[in-house]
């Protein structure tokens, strides 16, 4: 099983609100066959908690204009690692020192990554 089509368009649409925000190190996971819950994972870090802040605002306010809804929200209080689910995809923005020490790559290391634009993962 692989990621739908439109979750592949939400990623691409949180991808791009990240990058909008100066995320880093951005990058997607087709997690289908490993959870049920779950079509795909995006990773994205920031370099403090104000940047975290304004990339998880950007990312919902994008979803929102092409009608997609967070089912909930972790971690928004402390600003280190925010978690923004929507059911198809789950967004995950962290402050660079919890996303080497939590390390999701490794973790999703054997799930397909899911191709973003260029402009994205500069």
């Amino acid at each position: 099983m692989t990621a739908t089509d439109h979750a592949l368009t939400l990623v691409r649409a949180a991808a791009a609100a990240a990058a909008e925000k100066l995320g880093q190190q951005i990058v997607a996971f087709d997690v289908s066959d490993q959870l049920a819950i779950t079509d795909a994972f995006v990773l994205a870090s920031a370099s403090n908690d104000r940047q975290v802040k304004a990339i998880v605002d950007e990312v919902e306010d994008k979803l929102r204009e092409i009608g997609a809804k967070p089912v909930r929200r972790e971690g928004e209080r402390d600003g280190r690692w925010v978690l923004i689910d929507y059911g198809e995809i789950v967004v995950h923005v962290q402050h660079e020192e919890e996303r080497e020490f939590y390390a999701l790559e490794r973790l999703w290391r054997d799930c397909p990554l899911i191709e973003l634009p260029a402009d994205v993962t500069r």
